[in-house]
């Protein structure tokens, strides 16, 4: 290839462009340019009071029920999963690959400013929220030394023990940029970096040889816990209470932040080796890699498919690696900026909002 022709590519807009420009192009670079372009961020969003769906681009964002061809379109991102997989092929073309000058082509008004819109977390009520406890070997040593919990870390866990999971109701789920509400019934806000799956198709008894193709795409969530609860004040002792405390430490509104997209899998080559770092006002808390997990994705999912049916746009969080606050004693503060950020999923952004002038204190003094 001559050096002309390889600026003159690189001044290209559009990918796809190059394909259709250059008939000599080898196979499977010609391949990798198109596969590439069917590649999704899919979104929802919010822009003058109303709420909608779309692709985020290079270019800006493509408003998929203005730019689908035909009619009855798909209004949000679960009825995207809903429907399957010849709906994900259709808004394939209406991706990267024909971005701003096939919006243009078309003549519909679906280039979006991606500064004009707020983002919201890519599926904003899902019907089911699960989460793994203990899936990191260094977050469960943390937990065990500094709160004493007997959790139990086996020197094969993988292979003599299986995950721990637990739901959470829909209300946890906020988006990018959104304030996470400090709770009445705890003084100690702590943060947690996590990778969310979210399933694709109905998923019952799977293998985990099977298990990635059940899933439609990854995002970022923060697993806000209330480390502590006020109602303990006074209360009598009982079998349980320090799971359950645990356990209401994570059901407060607000308390999963998603987002900021949800990419489709085809383009993550290996969800196992994601790097993943999370911040508080500009300090690393966090840093890891999904290769850490004790029970990969496809583990998780197939054993979760055993005890429940998964269905579209079911989101399961993976578990958070070492670093929470819970270790140090370093709690969030109102106001605090946590940054989550996973290799290829781009970077969830939220702040604490006020402590409570008031706790819920249910046994009073």
């Amino acid at each position: 290839m001559s050096r002309d022709k390889t600026s003159w590519l690189l001044l290209l807009h559009d990918l796809a462009e190059i394909v259709a420009v250059w008939p000599e192009l080898p196979v499977e670079l010609r391949q990798a340019i198109v596969n590439n372009g069917k590649q999704m961020k899919l979104i929802t969003y919010s822009k003058a009071r109303s709420v909608s769906c779309g692709i985020m681009t290079a270019d800006g964002l493509i408003d998929i029920p203005s730019a689908w061809d035909g009619a009855n379109p798909p209004r949000s991102v679960k009825e995207i999963l809903q429907r399957g997989s010849a709906c994900l092929a259709k808004l394939a073309d209406l991706g990267p690959a024909s971005s701003f000058c096939e919006a243009k082509r078309r003549g519909a008004d679906n280039l979006i400013p991606l500064d004009s819109v707020k983002l919201l977390a890519p599926i904003p009520r899902p019907s089911k929220v699960l989460a793994l406890a203990g899936n990191y070997s260094e977050h469960i040593k943390e937990a065990s030394v500094t709160r004493g919990f007997k959790v139990g870390l086996s020197d094969s866990p993988r292979l003599t023990t299986v995950p721990r999971p637990f739901l959470m109701p829909p209300t946890v789920v906020i988006g990018p940029d959104e304030q996470i509400p400090w709770p009445a019934y705890s003084k100690d806000i702590d943060y947690e970096l996590e990778l969310a799956v979210v399933i694709g198709k109905e998923a019952k008894a799977i293998t985990a040889d099977s298990a990635l193709d059940y899933i439609a795409g990854y995002t970022i969530a923060n697993d806000v816990s209330a480390r502590t609860v006020t109602f303990k004040k006074n209360r009598a002792e009982r079998p349980w209470d320090e799971f359950y405390d645990w356990l209401n430490g994570k059901w407060a509104d607000g308390f999963l932040p998603m987002g900021p997209y949800l990419l489709t899998c085809d383009e993550i080559a290996d969800v196992q080796n994601l790097d993943m770092t999370l911040t508080v006002n500009g300090q690393v808390r966090q840093k890891a890699n999904t290769s850490q997990m004790i029970y990969p994705v496809a583990d998780i999912v197939s054993f979760l498919s055993y005890i429940m049916t998964l269905e579209p746009g079911d989101v399961i969080a993976t578990g958070t690696p070492s670093g929470v606050g819970l270790a140090t004693g370093d709690y969030l503060q109102p106001g605090a900026r946590i940054e989550c950020t996973i290799e290829n999923l781009g970077t969830l952004t939220n702040t604490l909002g006020d402590r409570p002038e008031e706790f819920y204190e249910p046994l009073g003094d």
